[in-house]
């Protein structure tokens, strides 16, 4: 990988680390299915005009926008907004690598390799740790949404694997789209129209910030760049990076948030880490893969 490409793969992971700080600080001004309605909402309008049509079948766009915009985000922000930590969120959410492989299995009928069983285990061992280490005087139902959240994106990658979109961004794009009024609609349901009205009318810097970052900083740069290094690379050598999203998420939610890292949860990590690890190991080949071959779970890895 060229030096000025290995920046701009480090870079978004370094984005996607940032960006659960910008939720939490978000989730202090709306209530979380607000707040992700809003967040898909800035980031579609005026990325619409922008970019042409998704290509694939529209039933694979409305699909993934339920599925990864609705109820994968949905249970991530309401997850944090119950007390889940911004840093834990960052490792605990990776565990989509896990679920990707599992659904995978299940619904295409892709075997998982042996590294990809001891990835597994490793990675369901750190979890287990986080969960054993948070529960302890937090609320677990917090960390059980969170755990939905990366089983809805594992579900997610699966179909987008199936889908094959041809253009990353705009597919992103027109999934955030989907997103937008369900969302609205359970926040209206759920949080109630007063909540929402309250948190529009108390709108200030910070929120509209932590709003911009997760829509086109996270989102649409952050999507368009990944896509482009898929586009470049094949996935094996992109999907490593998104290695350092939990690493980064945990450091940027101890610097700017004071969170704390313990040796347990450092320890957890680093399981966490070499499973996922284990799950993109792939056997080299001298030529790059064919469009019908699966890739590593982890290339589908994404922001929160």
């Amino acid at each position: 990988m060229k030096p000025r490409h290995t920046a701009l793969a480090v870079l978004v992971a370094a984005i996607w680390g940032v960006n659960f700080v910008a939720i939490e600080l978000g989730l202090r001004d709306f209530p979380p299915l607000l707040f992700s309605g809003l967040r898909f909402l800035v980031a579609a309008v005026p990325a619409l005009f922008l970019v042409g049509p998704p290509r694939v079948a529209w039933k694979w766009v409305v699909a993934v926008g339920l599925v990864l915009g609705v109820a994968k985000f949905g249970f991530v922000f309401s997850g944090m907004h119950a007390g889940m930590p911004a840093g834990l969120s960052s490792l605990v959410l990776q565990s989509q690598v896990v679920f990707t492989v599992v659904f995978a299995a299940v619904l295409l009928r892709e075997r998982p390799r042996r590294a990809q069983l001891v990835g597994i285990g490793v990675a369901s061992a750190g979890i287990l740790v986080i969960a054993l280490d948070y529960g302890v005087g937090s609320p677990l139902g917090a960390f059980l949404l969170v755990i939905a959240g990366a089983a809805c994106w594992g579900l997610s990658n699966v179909v987008t694997r199936h889908a094959r979109p041809p253009d990353a961004l705009s597919f992103i794009v027109w999934v955030s789209a989907v997103a937008v009024l369900p969302l609205f609609g359970l926040s209206l349901l759920v949080e109630g129209p007063e909540a929402d009205l309250a948190a529009l009318r108390g709108f200030d810097w910070t929120g509209a910030a932590s709003l911009g970052f997760v829509a086109w900083i996270s989102t649409l740069l952050g999507f368009g760049l990944w896509g482009f290094l898929l586009r470049e690379y094949d996935a094996g050598t992109v999907a490593p990076f998104s290695l350092l999203v939990p690493v980064v998420g945990m450091l940027s939610a101890w610097v700017f948030l004071g969170e704390e890292l313990t040796v347990l949860r450092c320890t957890a990590g680093l399981l966490v880490i070499a499973g996922m690890a284990g799950t993109a190991i792939r056997q080299r080949d001298p030529v790059r893969p064919h469009a019908d071959e699966p890739v590593p779970a982890a290339s589908t890895a994404g922001p929160a």
